[in-house]
């Protein structure tokens, strides 16, 4: 595991303290659960938006270069004709 610090609002605190105090478990399981939970959350939403528009282009028969896949690396970072 790697040591962090981090600085909290009271109420934050007093909230992680009473969680943890109900739950019987150490106040840095609390948060590295919250902190998992959320996290997990925002990837899944994250995903759900590719795939949203991956369907909007399906819908609009949008077609990307037929060698994306192996040459990402120069439509990513080659500068594009002006």
């Amino acid at each position: 595991m790697i040591r962090t610090q981090v600085y909290l609002p009271e109420e934050l605190y007093q909230n992680i303290r009473l969680v943890a105090e109900k739950e019987k478990k150490a106040k840095a399981e609390v948060i590295r659960q919250a902190l998992e939970e959320s996290l997990a959350k925002k990837r899944k939403s994250v995903g759900a938006a590719l795939m949203e528009l991956a369907k909007l282009g399906k819908k609009l028969n949008i077609k990307g270069p037929k060698d994306l896949s192996t040459n990402h690396d120069k439509y990513l970072y080659e500068e594009w004709d002006k």
